[in-house]
């Protein structure tokens, strides 16, 4: 059986016949605080899926983990700053986590545990696909005086899977103003045709966002909007995909999927979304698995608060508290 990684530099591990694992670390990096830092290794010309992900990380060290497909890295180097908005690295080169159409497979925050995607469920990376490498991006809280080898185990397999598992993004930009709650909204109408079958969730802000949900929104004949819950959770929990509201949803072309970040500010300065730690972010991930292709653009952006408002944009009535 083939290797995931043509470089031999990484760890391969053989639990069984049809399931390895193998991991992705960062190559001894001495990062300041605040820094985004980018790795990436090639795939085989053999068809690989990732079934599982565990990261090699604690809370102390990383805010958050990415895992990203891509057809190019964003850089050749071995390590690089891919900080887009933070401060720029004196010594490494600057660089996006991919040179286009970056694909999120996976997240971690908050010291949460491993994942093991369900049966028959798995990305589909390497081979003719339009991923060929994996980036992994590491952002970090402090500056690390020693060398730092956080990295992510995967578990993948060989074997094909009959449901090929993807992950979108609802995110946003906007302005948490001073001493104040506010919320921060997006919505997307999914345009492509697919049947998306969600699995798993998972919330992201830094620290004071205190409830992200996202909700599929189904309007009748009569204009008014249905609301189904695909997940609620508090971001100061594990970070962690969690299992959906309903295993039985499904989300079809026209259908509208939305998220919604409330935060609280306690602080006398407006916080802006951004990239480092002082910065806000309100994100909400949704995995799924389809019995075909999965969607070439799984990203929902909206400008956030206080330009942008479901009920004003998006024209959404019966809004849930």
């Amino acid at each position: 059986m083939l290797a995931l990684f043509i470089s031999a530099a990484f760890c391969l591990l053989f639990s069984n016949i049809n399931a390895l694992t193998t991991d992705l670390k960062m190559p001894g990096v001495l990062p300041e605080a605040d820094s985004y830092l980018c790795t990436s290794v090639p795939l085989t010309e053999t068809e690989n899926y990732l079934t599982g992900f565990e990261a090699i990380a604690q809370k102390g060290t990383a805010h958050h983990i990415l895992l990203f497909g891509c057809e190019e890295p964003g850089s050749e180097d071995l390590v690089w700053d891919c900080g887009e908005m933070n401060k720029r690295s004196d010594e490494l080169e600057r660089a996006p986590t991919c040179a286009n159409k970056p694909a999120i497979l996976y997240a971690w925050a908050l010291d949460a545990p491993s994942l093991q995607l369900p049966k028959d469920v798995g990305f589909l990376v390497g081979g003719e696909t339009p991923i060929r490498h994996l980036v992994m991006q590491v952002h970090y809280m402090h500056e690390k005086t020693e060398a730092d080898e956080t990295g992510l185990r995967i578990t993948y397999t060989d074997e094909p899977q009959p449901k090929l598992a993807a992950t979108m993004l609802l995110v946003t930009g906007g302005v948490l103003p001073a001493n104040k709650t506010e919320s921060f909204e997006t919505a997307c109408v999914i345009e492509e045709d697919v049947e998306m079958h969600p699995f798993a969730f998972r919330t992201h802000t830094h620290r004071h966002g205190f409830d992200v949900s996202g909700w599929l929104v189904d309007e009748d004949q009569q204009n008014e909007d249905h609301w189904s819950l695909i997940g609620r959770r508090d971001p100061q929990l594990p970070q962690m995909f969690v299992p959906v509201s309903n295993a039985s949803m499904v989300i079809r072309q026209g259908d509208m999927v939305t998220a919604r970040c409330v935060m609280k500010n306690n602080e006398d300065r407006d916080i802006g979304m951004g990239a480092t730690g002082d910065d806000e972010m309100c994100n909400f991930y949704i995995m799924y698995w389809t019995e075909g292709d999965v969607m070439q653009d799984n990203t929902c952006f909206s400008p956030g608060a206080p330009e942008y408002r479901w009920v004003s944009e998006a024209a959404l009535n019966h809004i849930p508290k």
